[in-house]
Order: structure tokens, then C-alpha cells, then sequence
């Protein structure tokens, strides 16, 4: 068993876990900053790892181009050659073939498509993306999938889905022959906004040897409501005793509802990326670094935050930096926005504990969604449906 259950929350799906893995424990729930290119941007290991990052996510598509495999193979593996020394969890990249490549054509073998780089022509095949994790050396992997935008018919999701879990069966296969018996490999579920495709996906993967089930083709243009609903549907029709893994979701209030459904796991870009135009977190929701009325603001981001940067800088001086596109700014917006998400798991984890996460969700919603009244009611009134 590489999961383990510690306690469940009464009155929400929420679990409090511990998840295993050749390069430590994780404690569950848990957020994972995306480091796509083996590196989250604008900050060093040590950084990352000082605002409470356990296990990080790279991506498999952009390593695989860049610097290409077995160049990182021959460094020692990604820990070594990033120096990092935590779990790091890889995506297949099935999803930047399908949103970031070129030209491309799926077949049953695999998919051929051209570089976003330089327009190089490659053939992607589940053998072949579980051979670049097995150098990579990762901790968590995952198969080659094919995930459709929001809007995607029945019948091409039903197809898409087929083909998915017939990729998944030759990655599975591939693994136990070729690959390390030591990595996690995790299945895809996907079967688009349709509740019999989710279903049918479910069922066909409990009977394979999976150690962890991710939710793929969320969070792709589809409202909310919806992706909180299927989220919730699937959930509930995965086994128990295995680390749920929502991927590319992560903003705040999507993790505090995420984990109430019972989600173990989620990364996102948004912590770092939003940091890169200005946009910090708070308690109360969204900022940005830019508006005028922080020019004289010699207070930190956010009061008793106990980030590097809130401990020694001030609003008017991280405008100042950023608007004179010093990349300072950049680095010490990512840190506070991590260390916030961090705060804010341990945080949820705490209150799962005691529980009282319930309360906790309510109070968090109502504060951080406060000046968007709107959004705060539309998520209240699906969160009560759910719990129905």
C-alpha cells in the first residue's frame, strides 16, 4: 500500500492521508507546484522547498523536447539533475500534445505530431512516454491519454476514451516488463462531461493494478458548476484505499471545495504564472501589485504571512520593482503565492483533523470570495446541492 488513510472527515468526503514514494512521504491533501521545464520558475530548489512544497510536478512533452531524455538519464535522473531531492510526479504531456503541438494525428499506435519549438516531426506512443519517466526517474508517472477541450461530443469523447484505456493497458504493460518496478503509475480518467463515459472509465480501471486514479480533461473551458459536478460524480465511484489526483486545477477556492469532495492531490500553474503579471493572493481574495493605491502601502502582502517575502518587503516596493520589470518582483510574488496555498493546505489539514472542515470551507469561501458576492453564492448554492 503506497497510500494510507489517517482520518475521514464526517460531514464531507474529505480524508487525511499519507502518500508513500521512493523519495518520502507526502502528507495528503497536498498542492504541487508545476515545475514544467524541471524548474518552478524564477525559483531555486531550496526556495521552493522553504515555502513547503513536498513533491513537485515536471512535464514529460516539454522535458522530452528539451533537453531531451537521455540527457537527463545520463545527469542521473531529474532529482540530480534539478537538484531536487523530494518526490516529483510527471505528466505524460498528453495534454500539451493535444493543446500546444502542431499538425497532429491520432492513430492507435500513438500520436504523431510536430514540436511547438521548431516544428519537428515525432511519434508519441504509451510505450515510449513511460520509457522517458523510467529515465526521468520520477516518482509518480502517468500514461499517455488524450484529453478534449470543453464542448468535445459524446461519441468523441467515447472514442477518445477507448483509445485512452487501451494506451493505458499497453502503458501498464510496458511498466511491468520494461520499466521501474519502484514508480507509481497512475491511471487517466477521462470520458469527457458524460457521466456514463466517466462511469465506464471508472470500471475498467479499478480491475487493473493502479496504485492511484487521476481526473484528466477537467478544468478545459467548462463553468464551473460543472467541473465541481463530475468532479464529484466520479469521486464517488473510485475505491477508497487510493490517492485521488485532480489534475490542472488549483486555484484557492477550488482546493478547499476539491478537498471536501475528496481529492488527495491537485497542481496548477497559477500560483507562479499569476505572480509573473502582479497577482498575489490574500485572505480576501485576488490583488494586483500594480494598482496605484499601493504606491505608498508600506505594508506586507498580507498581514501575519510568514513568507520570506512578507517578512521583509513591502507593498510600494514590490510595485516599484515590478513596474520597473525588475524580475525580483517576479520571484518574491511566487514565493508569497506558494507559501499562501501552502498555508492554506495546512490549513484544511488541521481542520480535517479536528473536524471542523466543514466550518472551515464556509468561513474561507466567505472571506476570500467577499468582494464577489455572485461567485461566493453560485459556489455556496452547488456546494449544498452536492452534499444532498
Amino acid at each position: 500500500m503506497i497510500y494510507e488513510i489517517l482520518k475521514e472527515d464526517i460531514r464531507t468526503k474529505a480524508r487525511l492521508g499519507k502518500l508513500k514514494t521512493p523519495h518520502g512521504e507526502v502528507k495528503t491533501p497536498v498542492f504541487m507546484p508545476v515545475g514544467t521545464q524541471g524548474a518552478i520558475k524564477t525559483l531555486s530548489p531550496e526556495e521552493v522547498e522553504e515555502v513547503g512544497a513536498e513533491i513537485i510536478l515536471s512535464n514529460t512533452y516539454h522535458l522530452f523536447l528539451r533537453p531531451g531524455y537521455e540527457i537527463i538519464e545520463k545527469a542521473g535522473g531529474l532529482h540530480s539533475f534539478m537538484r531536487w531531492n523530494r518526490p516529483i510526479l510527471t505528466d505524460s504531456g498528453g495534454y500539451q500534445v493535444f493543446s500546444l503541438a502542431r499538425l497532429r494525428k491520432i492513430e492507435e499506435e500513438g500520436i504523431h505530431f510536430n514540436s511547438h519549438i521548431d516544428g519537428t516531426r515525432y511519434f508519441y506512443t504509451p510505450e515510449l512516454v513511460i520509457e522517458i519517466q523510467r529515465a526521468l526517474g520520477s516518482d509518480i508517472v502517468m500514461p499517455l491519454d488524450i484529453c478534449l477541450g470543453y464542448g468535445a461530443s459524446y461519441w468523441e469523447a467515447k472514442e477518445a476514451l477507448e483509445i485512452t484505456m487501451r494506451w493505458l493497458k499497453r502503458s501498464l504493460d510496458y511498466k511491468n516488463k520494461n520499466g521501474r518496478k519502484d514508480q507509481i503509475l497512475f491511471g487517466i480518467i477521462q470520458g469527457g462531461f458524460y457521466r456514463e463515459l466517466r462511469k465506464k472509465a471508472v470500471e475498467e480501471m479499478v480491475g487493473l493494478d493502479l496504485e492511484g486514479f487521476a481526473l484528466g480533461g477537467i478544468s478545459v473551458g467548462e463553468p464551473k458548476e460543472m467541473m465541481y459536478e463530475i468532479t464529484d460524480y466520479t469521486l464517488d465511484l473510485l475505491p477508497k484505499n487510493k490517492p485521488r489526483y485532480l489534475m490542472g486545477v488549483g486555484a484557492p477556492e477550488d482546493l478547499v471545495i476539491g478537498v471536501s469532495m475528496g481529492i488527495d492531490m491537485f497542481d496548477c500553474v497559477l500560483p507562479t504564472r499569476l505572480a509573473r503579471h502582479g497577482v498575489f493572493y490574500t485572505s480576501f481574495g485576488r490583488r494586483n501589485i500594480k494598482n496605484a493605491q499601493y504606491k505608498e502601502d508600506f505594508s506586507p502582502l498580507e498581514e501575519n504571512c510568514d513568507c520570506y517575502t512578507c517578512k521583509r518587503f513591502s507593498k510600494a516596493y514590490i510595485r516599484h520593482l515590478f513596474l520597473q520589470h525588475e524580475t525580483f518582483s517576479y520571484r518574491l510574488l511566487s514565493i508569497h503565492n506558494l507559501r499562501f496555498l501552502f498555508r492554506l493546505m495546512g490549513r484544511i489539514r488541521i481542520s480535517i483533523q479536528e473536524g471542523r472542515l466543514d466550518e472551515f470551507r464556509k468561513e474561507f469561501l466567505s472571506n476570500y470570495l467577499r468582494n464577489d458576492r455572485e461567485n461566493r453564492l453560485e459556489k455556496e448554492e452547488i456546494w449544498s446541492r452536492l452534499l444532498i
